[in-house]
């Protein structure tokens, strides 16, 4: 699963990067640090994306106006805020927008990992398998 992290914290996208590509089959495509930057790699066809993890503070701009630039999107591709900004009216307004799953930075780190390594079982059964 190839996926995109939008933080503006480059020791916790690194981090982040890092914890999921050892504790599950996500791949790091890339990653920003604000809205625009993100917003152009996402939109482009050359890059091909299973599953962002947006932050809702940006260096430039912010998670929010990202996660309407990016409303559609194909059924397949999942879209996760992790922010430590989150309370009920937040995980409203992201269900608004279409978002798979919010997470909380400072409760919900093995939250999240857990809900990718899912994804990731989800995608092998679905391969066909070789005879």
């Amino acid at each position: 699963m190839r996926a995109y992290v939008v933080e503006d914290n480059a020791t916790i996208r690194e981090n982040l990067a890092g914890t999921l590509e050892e504790l599950t089959c996500v791949r790091v495509a890339g990653g920003s640090a604000g809205e625009d930057e993100a917003g152009r790699w996402l939109a482009d066809p050359d890059h091909a994306w299973d599953i962002v993890i947006v932050d809702l503070f940006l260096k430039n701009g912010s998670g929010i106006g990202l996660l309407q630039r990016i409303h559609r999107r194909v059924p397949q591709q999942r879209v996760v805020v992790f922010s430590n900004y989150v309370n009920a009216s937040v995980r409203k307004r992201c269900a608004q927008l279409g978002v798979d799953a919010v997470f909380d930075k400072s409760t919900e780190i093995d939250a999240l990992v857990d809900y990718c390594a899912r994804l990731c079982a989800l995608v092998a059964a679905a391969q066909p398998t070789q005879a």
